[in-house]
């Protein structure tokens, strides 16, 4: 499956943002989904997870309460609903597919799109 994240920008701290990501591949609904962030000088980390069907989610202590995952298996999208944004948001994100279930890491994905970049100005 191929991934493309889309819909970063630069918003005011508070403020919200929609991160979408398109997979193309007819298997796109049997894949466990993941948006993962990247601030400069730092290691990549898990934000949220979602597993195929989109009943179960799971989300970084971090994030918990402002953002959502979501995802609709028949336009073969993932989305992050990013609100109350804060500078320590500011970082690239990215979406990842899994042939799992996988939360709170990193490993486990076995695709990755481009990253789309999100700042946060305080």
């Amino acid at each position: 499956v191929q991934l493309q994240a889309s819909g970063g920008g630069l918003v005011q701290a508070g403020g919200s943002l929609r991160l979408s990501c398109a997979a193309s591949g007819r298997t796109f609904s049997s894949y466990g989904m993941g948006w993962f962030r990247q601030a400069p000088g730092k290691e990549r980390e898990f934000v949220a997870a979602i597993n195929w069907s989109g009943v179960n989610t799971y989300y970084a202590d971090s994030v918990k309460g402002r953002f959502t995952i979501s995802r609709d298996n028949a336009k073969n999208m993932l989305y992050l609903q990013v609100n109350s944004l804060k500078p320590e948001d500011t970082a690239v994100y990215y979406c990842a597919a899994s042939r799992g279930w996988v939360v709170g890491t990193t490993r486990g994905y076995d695709y990755w799109g481009q990253g789309t970049q999100v700042t946060v100005s305080s």
